[in-house]
């Protein structure tokens, strides 16, 4: 039996080269570094039910989940080999050249060969010339780079959220909204407005505070989305699609200015379909 072992955070090209013929993804209840350096612990590109179901629809036939804790970080290569693998019949290992695995990174591929295991070495799936990683799609992001994001992801990023009732601010200047609080475990783009698509209607969406309404704006950002066709008439699909970047969030000084670039956001977003 075959496994491919990490987070797969995003489940990116460079996850998806790993999976490929393998028959087990072997993956962890939470990120490493979460236990290991809880200060440097990323925000995260996916939760981890979704990270589960992409996983599970990359076409391994199993997803073992294991607990990150301090005693299994501790664990030698050889302990890791002979408690997680070999009991589980694996024969083979796909990994990248630079992967280890065991106490503080003691374990190499070629370690795997002294417990009769095969390292397949996969090359690195690249985009504009550098390997494609979680920390790189999460960097594209924090930047609002998404295109680059969702080409190294091979998909469209999304996330999900809380829909809730807000103060019909939209309303009242003539573009209502539906509003989500997006959980904190996200990885935080720039604030500012974005082409989005939620139960597969397209909209402009402004992720902040909304700081034009001064006393009004929201204490956390939230994601507010504007609907320039027809509001969505089922929900079921929860997943909002963050398809391009528009512009940032920024103070204006009045409504009617504020109005008046959501009509060019809008304008932007009709241009792109």
């Amino acid at each position: 039996m075959t496994c491919a072992i990490g987070y797969f955070d995003g489940v990116h090209l460079g996850h998806r080269a790993l999976l490929t013929g393998a028959d087990v993804a072997l993956t962890f209840a939470t990120h490493p570094l979460e236990t290991l350096a809880p200060e440097r612990a990323p925000r995260l590109l996916m939760s981890h039910e979704d990270r589960l179901a992409a996983l599970r629809a990359s076409g391994v036939s199993d997803v073992v989940v294991l607990d990150f804790t301090a005693d299994f970080a501790a664990l030698a290569p050889a302990d890791f080999v002979r408690d997680y693998l070999l009991p589980r019949g694996v024969t083979g290992v796909r990994c990248g050249a630079n992967w280890n695995f065991g106490a503080k990174g003691a374990g190499r591929p070629e370690t795997l060969a002294g417990f009769g295991i095969a390292a397949e070495i996969v090359p690195y799936a690249e985009y504009k010339g550098d390997a494609v990683s979680s920390t790189r799609i999460r960097a594209a992001l924090s930047h609002g780079a998404i295109a680059d994001a969702n080409a190294m992801l091979g998909s469209t990023w999304f996330v999900r959220g809380e829909l809730f009732t807000g103060k019909g601010l939209g309303r009242k200047i003539g573009f209502p909204t539906l509003n989500f609080h997006i959980p904190s475990y996200y990885v935080k783009p720039p604030n500012g407005v974005y082409v989005v698509r939620y139960a597969g209607a397209r909209g402009i969406a402004n992720w902040g505070v909304a700081p034009t309404m001064g006393t009004e704006k929201w204490p956390e950002p939230v994601l507010e989305i504007h609907f320039t066709e027809t509001m969505p008439s089922s929900f079921g699909d929860d997943r909002i699609e963050i398809l391009d970047f528009i512009r940032p969030e920024r103070t204006f000084a009045s409504l009617d200015a504020l109005k008046e670039q959501i009509r060019r956001d809008i304008a932007f977003l009709s241009a792109h379909k």
